[in-house]
Parts: C-alpha cells; structure tokens; sequence
C-alpha cells in the first residue's frame, strides 16, 4: 500500500527558511513524478513544485520561483522542499503527491504539514 508521509513542518518568522520532506513507500518511488502542494485557510488547493522521477524540475510556482527549491533522493525514497525568504502568504498547509501530473492528478498523497509564517 502506497504511502507519503510529510514532516519538517512548523512555524517560521517571515525571511526564514524551513525544509520539508516526505518519505515514500509502498510503490515505486523513482518511477514517479512528485509533486508539492499547498492550501492556505479557506483556499484551493495550488501546484507549488514539481519534479519528474528523473530529478529535473518541471514546474515551480511564479509566487516561489526564486526561494523554493523541489528535489528528491530516489536512493533514499525521498522528496524535499526547502523553502527560504519565507512570507506570511507561504503558510498553507503542504502535501506531497506523488505517481502522476499537475494536469491530470497524482495517485498518492501525504496527510500534509502545516506551514506557519508570522511577520
């Protein structure tokens, strides 16, 4: 059974950085696309990154593009998010997908994070 599991997760002060993991299993990690999302309190849920099972970065929201970086360890089963310059607006809830595309949805989700960034 397919399994994602977040963590790194908490509270930050605005221009801090936090990294956030999420652990796979389950099914076959470095076969899948993953991919981290976001939903802030009374929000959609919103692509923030995404990454083939290669490693190469497929999307990165324009809102985080020049402080979030999405990379991943397949030996390890791995997926990261490590967020720096953090603004109030990057608290959300953070979940990790993983097995499918942005466009067409993922398989498997994480149970989520929560993100917390006070000014």
């Amino acid at each position: 059974q397919a399994r994602l599991v977040e963590s790194g997760g908490g509270s930050a002060q605005a221009g801090g950085t936090l990294k956030l993991s999420c652990a796979g299993s389950g099914y076959q990690f470095s076969s899948c696309n993953m991919a981290w999302f976001r939903q802030g309190p009374g929000k959609e849920r919103d692509l923030v990154a995404q990454i083939r099972h290669s490693g190469s970065v497929v999307y990165l929201a324009p809102s985080v593009k020049d402080r979030f970086t999405i990379s991943r360890d397949n030996a390890n089963s791995a997926l990261y998010l490590h967020m720096s310059n953090l603004r109030t607006e990057d608290s959300a809830v953070y979940f990790c997908a993983a097995c499918g595309y942005a466009n067409t949805g993922f398989d498997y989700w994480g149970q989520g994070t929560q993100v917390t960034v006070s000014s």
